[in-house]
């Protein structure tokens, strides 16, 4: 039997999958990534991606151009309402673009992403093989050990071929019922599984029923099923959503009877639909109650699996790919202690369980009344749930007084350590940047010009006797805050200094100068990075 080493194996080849992989290569760490499955998804799935999901994924070169082409090529708005079809006269409008979305404006520099799930897998697979990652698609994994030292894993490619890979860590991105999760006894909380959905990808004419440059997206209650409706997704097809147990169906669907469903979802009795493609998935509510289990880390459906009803997903699953990335490349680079990476769990766990929740909340909310049982109430403010939620870990060194806070209002941004460090309009030699713009790599000080060489100082002396990845700024020095805000926005005075993390938070500050900032800064690498 063959056999293969490598730092990091990824299992699965979605969200969570495919953006660990692509940001693991991007710092050169080698990856292996095995899914079962021959390509990545061919059904739209999921649709659109959170601010925050793109944030994290910026680094790599021109990905965030791609995704801003591809939502260009796709409308320029949204529409979400409960209906009985298409041909509703009256639906119940719950949502309208109409500058829901203008606040991001001032919050991120990231654009809109309206890309469907379909797009960015294949996005993502691309820069992971070009970045070097090695994806073998059409691969099972057959069986996993773990001992003090790593993990042993056995796969299986479609020919039948056999081989043993040893990896340092595994990523367990492999779905709502994740076969590692199971194996490894993890446990999971939440209602479980909901309702079996059937989704059927559609192409027909619908001119008269929606605008071409429109994503709408209707939930569905009438008298043959309840669903979902999903137009404008940019692969050149539509989606319907039927809720299997509510079709009157048992089993798999006829060409037939999906054509006569897509005609009672549309409203259209005699409409010409052609059948591109179905499969069934699981509406669930199930949250694993640990993201670890010894070197394994579990991430997306496999960490929480959520409805769809809020469109978080998706974006989270991201999320959780690009997280455990950077923090895999700290402990293996060196850069952090072993027991750094304990900071995943505690940092992305309440996140996954809030967004859960949230989205739960939401499918309440677009359910017949007579099904709304025992449901939590949905997020009062949700740019909170994009953009303002909170980290507590020994990856951040919290300031006396912190209220413990899961989310904050980003519009109203102040630099504490935990939140998402705030987007700062700058100005490099003429070329306006955010302070976004400056994180991904490594670890970021920033300091005033005022006051804040001593910090710099500090740094260069710190990045050479820990070996850090460390870029240190100067504000209103080469890069100019030319909007004022710079001080407000992170909280700082002069001789002040803060220190953001590769993901974009902020990991300490001091508002003021300390008699030894050398020291200071060392000490708190020390305690941020189990050093």
């Amino acid at each position: 039997m063959r056999q293969e080493r490598v730092p990091v194996l990824v299992v699965g080849g979605g969200y969570a999958g495919l953006s660990a992989a692509a940001l693991l290569a991007w710092r050169e760490v080698p990856v292996m990534l095995v899914e079962r499955h021959p390509s990545t998804s061919i059904q739209p799935k999921a649709f659109g991606m959170g601010p925050r999901a793109v944030e994290l994924l910026r680094p790599l070169p021109g990905i965030e151009q791609t995704f801003a082409d591809i939502w260009t090529g796709i409308g320029d708005s949204m529409r979400i309402a409960i209906a009985k079809s298409l041909a509703d006269p009256d639906p119940n409008m719950i949502f309208e673009d109409q500058g829901e979305f203008e606040a991001l404006a001032d919050l991120t520099p990231v654009p809109r992403v309206g890309a469907p799930q379909s797009e960015v897998e294949r996005v993502l697979r691309a820069y992971a093989e070009e970045l070097g990652a090695d994806l073998r698609f059409s691969t099972e994994l057959i069986s996993l050990d773990q001992d003090d030292d790593g993990v042993t894993a056995v796969i299986r490619a479609a020919d039948g071929v056999e081989t043993v890979v040893r990896a340092d860590y595994v990523v367990a991105a492999d779905g709502h019922r994740s076969p590692l999760r199971e194996r490894l006894a993890v446990p999971t909380s939440g209602k479980g599984d909901l309702v079996q959905m059937r989704s059927i990808m559609f192409d027909a004419d619908l001119t008269g029923l929606v605008n071409e440059r429109e994503v709408i997206v209707w939930y569905l209650q009438n008298g043959t099923f309840t669903g979902v409706i999903v137009t404008g997704t940019g692969v050149g097809a539509h989606v319907l959503g039927v809720n299997q147990d509510l079709s009157k169906d048992g089993g798999d669907l006829t060409e037939e009877r999906c054509v006569e469903l897509v005609r009672v979802g549309t409203g259209v009795p005699d409409l010409d639909v052609q059948v591109l493609d179905t499969a069934t998935f699981s509406l669930a509510h199930v949250v694993a109650d640990t993201y670890r289990a010894g070197r394994v880390f579990f991430a997306g459906d496999a960490a929480h699996t959520m409805p769809p009803t809020g469109g978080q997903g998706g974006s989270t699953a991201l999320q959780d790919g690009c997280d455990i990335a950077w923090r895999l490349w700290l402990v293996i680079s060196g850069q952090a202690g072993p027991g750094f990476l304990d900071t995943y769990d505690a940092e992305r766990r309440p996140i996954g369980n809030l967004t859960a929740d949230a989205q739960l909340a939401n499918l309440a909310v677009r359910m017949p009344v007579d099904e709304r049982t025992d449901h939590p109430e949905p997020l009062d403010d949700f740019l909170q749930a994009m953009l303002g939620y909170r980290y507590h870990s020994t990856a951040v060194l919290e300031e006396p007084g912190d209220d413990g806070s899961l989310l904050e209002d980003p519009r109203i941004p102040n630099g504490r350590p935990g939140s998402r460090a705030p987007h700062v309009a700058l100005d490099w030699e003429g070329q306006r940047i955010s302070t976004i713009d400056l994180f991904g790599s490594g670890f970021v000080l920033l300091a005033d010009k005022s006051g804040g060489q001593v910090w710099m100082d500090a740094g260069r002396v710190v990045k050479e006797r820990l070996g850090l990845q460390l870029t240190r700024i100067l504000v209103d020095d080469e890069l100019m805050d030319v909007e004022g805000r710079w001080r407000d926005r992170y909280g700082v005075r002069e001789g002040g200094a803060v220190l953001v993390r590769p993901d974009g938070y902020v990991a300490w500050r001091t508002p003021h100068p300390t008699p030894d900032p050398t020291a200071t800064l060392e000490q708190t690498f020390v305690r941020v990075l189990s050093r």
